[in-house]
């Protein structure tokens, strides 16, 4: 059993290393995908009311999910440069204070939640029809947001560490709870009442619920992080501002994304709603299409944070140049197979041809920057670990308030949807570029 984190990160080949830490991360991405569509799936066979219902939670729950991966990302990014120092105390403090800050932001959400379930839906278009069944749903699933976010800072302090394995699996085991228990309490199957929208939401706590026990074993009895002694309340302000430092603009940039792609999807829907549904279903191929970076990007948090904290620079700078070798080579790979496969991919999630040939569109102009879209998503990761999280932050925004929203409105007018899209790709290939001279920049000048 191990009694403290050890930097583990710091020697052996980088690329392999990284090649080893990324693809349980990609298992984990796929896990969470999984999770939100076995519920859709399931709530769907009650109607369209209770589906339309669970809809309309997605952006308050993805407005939560964004906070608590902020904090796991201020965390991870904090707590590997400690372990990397060698400092096991500093290690010890940075993660028990965490997993405290998680609970008292819990704490305030859920309040708040629960006296303001009824306005903020009525605010997001929700009718008298399905606000009941939104607050069966919503008044559950508040009270278990201890379930949601206090496992996804654990599982980031675990990943600080070089394992990876652990929370994909974690995330694993709740995807398969998930599936096991939503038709049992939505349906009322066998023994079990018949719970509706209810069932979902209990299935989603319940199944959290496990995500939470385990992490906070690995943490407090494999790995020894936590600690029950307890300090001058000043010095845990000192770690709650270093999380929040990163944590909150990390939060934040991710809260914008989906305002954004709410004002695209207005622009869009002026050409129709096949031209939506094409939009929506092609913004998840892209996101399947770029897993492997985002897991990369996850895992270069504790890689670069370790060997930073080492003072290991030349493997930081390795790993930094091989990632963004790997996100080119990756997105041109992924570009020639849509360019050539884009038209029979598109047939699987829609018969209608105008939903299939918007898809295609899609497809064949956006793909081709794929590759410098994930150099940003890497370089905004490195960037949060070297404690830049406000140029990271500044880079998304510029990205996508500065450049998108006026360009897609521009090449709207200009070129019509195909406007809108090859829009997308210029700002990906701008921001791409951009990110990789600003992370160069301030590798050069830190070191």
């Amino acid at each position: 059993m191990a009694n403290t984190a050890k930097a583990t990160l710091t020697e052996g080949p980088v690329g392999k290393t990284l090649a080893q830490l990324t693809w349980p991360v990609v298992f984990g991405l796929l896990g969470m995908v999984a999770f939100n569509l076995v519920d859709a799936f399931f709530v769907g066979q009650l109607g369209t009311k209770e589906l339309a219902a669970l809809s309309f939670t997605f952006p308050v729950v993805l407005v939560i999910h964004s906070l608590a991966l902020g904090l796991g990302i201020g965390t991870s990014a904090v707590v590997s440069r400690a372990i990397g120092e060698g400092d096991q105390q500093k290690v010890k403090r940075l993660t028990t204070d965490s997993l405290v800050l998680s609970v008292l932001i819990v704490a305030f959400f859920v309040g708040i939640g629960l006296l303001t379930i009824g306005p903020v839906f009525r605010l997001l278009g929700a009718t008298p029809e399905l606000l009941p069944l939104i607050k069966s749903y919503m008044r559950i699933w508040y009270l278990g947001m201890v379930f949601v976010v206090v496992p996804m800072v654990g599982n980031n302090v675990i990943r600080a560490t070089g394992d990876t394995k652990t929370p994909s699996a974690i995330m694993l085991t709740a995807v398969g709870i998930n599936l096991i228990l939503d038709p049992l309490l939505i349906f009322g199957l066998g023994p079990f009442p018949r719970l509706e929208l209810q069932g979902a939401a209990l299935t989603t706590v319940f199944a959290r619920a496990t995500t939470l026990v385990v992490a906070i074993y690995v943490l407090a009895h494999r790995d020894r992080m936590i600690t029950l002694v307890m300090k001058p309340f000043k010095s845990i302000i000192d770690s709650w501002k270093r999380i929040l430092y990163i944590g909150l603009p990390a939060a934040g940039t991710r809260i914008i994304i989906p305002l954004v792609i709410g004002f695209i999807t207005r622009i869009v829907s002026a050409y129709g709603a096949p031209a939506v549904a094409a939009y929506g279903v092609s913004s998840r191929i892209e996101y399947l299409a770029l897993a492997v970076v985002w897991g990369l990007a996850s895992v270069l948090v504790p890689f670069v944070g370790q060997n930073w904290g080492a003072g290991r620079f030349e493997r930081v700078k390795r790993g930094v140049r091989l990632s963004g070798r790997f996100s080119l080579a990756w997105g041109f790979g992924v570009f020639i197979l849509l360019a050539v496969a884009a038209h029979p991919i598109a047939s699987v999630f829609n018969k209608n041809p105008d939903v299939i040939s918007g898809i295609v569109l899609y497809l064949r102009i956006v793909s081709l920057a794929f590759g410098l879209q994930g150099v940003l998503i890497l370089s905004t990761s490195v960037l949060n670990v070297l404690n830049k999280p406000l140029h990271a932050a500044g880079m998304i925004l510029l990205q996508m308030v500065a450049l998108y929203v006026p360009l897609a409105y521009l090449g709207s007018a200009l070129f019509g949807l195909t406007g809108v899209f090859g829009a997308l790709a210029l700002v990906y290939t701008l921001g791409g570029t951009a990110a990789h001279l600003l992370l160069k920049h301030v590798i050069k000048t830190t070191v």
